[in-house]
């Protein structure tokens, strides 16, 4: 009789606690706790002195995600985006496009949510899309390297579904 034991799961932390998974050169996260007493929390959303963006602050705006709503595939080509997990469960998935980057091809994700809210730097050229995998509205704050131009936006979207970034949300992410 065969016994029927399944998939192993494979290594997904180090000894040392780091998550195991590719990197993306020049993609950073910045994990932000909260700091809490008995009247609430607060918890910094951006210090110059983190050193890790040297653009100054020149835009910012706040959006939402509705539960289980996915926002993306988007690159942009002049600007880094500097994102502020605020509120609600989120998955968050990458893509290096940047063909002279050290790092190309490279995917990677992160779940952030309230109780490890992060700020997160994308590189120009690094695709990116988040969903809401939460059952609330989730929140999120940019703060990205330049002004959004009405005229002309510095966004290029794909497809949720597309034949160059290997992730399905649908199968992949939750």
């Amino acid at each position: 009789m065969t016994q029927h034991i399944g998939i192993k799961d494979k290594q997904l932390i180090s000894l040392e606690g780091k998550v195991l998974q590719d990197e993306i050169e020049g993609l950073i996260i910045h994990r932000t706790p909260p700091i809490e007493d008995e009247r609430g929390e607060v918890v910094e959303v951006y210090r110059p002195s983190w050193n890790i963006s040297s653009e100054p602050m020149v835009y910012a705006y706040a959006a939402t995600i509705r539960p289980q709503v996915i926002k993306g595939w988007i690159v942009h080509k002049l600007q880094d985006d500097r994102i502020f997990v605020n509120r609600g469960v989120q998955l968050w998935a990458f893509f290096d496009n940047r063909e002279n980057s050290p790092t190309y091809k490279n995917f990677m994700k992160i779940t952030v949510s309230e109780r490890n809210r992060s700020l997160i730097i994308i590189p120009k050229g690094v695709y990116h899309a988040v969903k809401n995998i939460g059952i609330d509205e989730a929140q999120f704050i940019n703060f990205p390297t330049m002004p959004y131009n009405r005229a002309s936006p510095d966004k290029y979207r794909l497809p949720v579904k597309n034949d160059l970034i290997p992730f399905d949300f649908t199968k992949d992410g939750q």
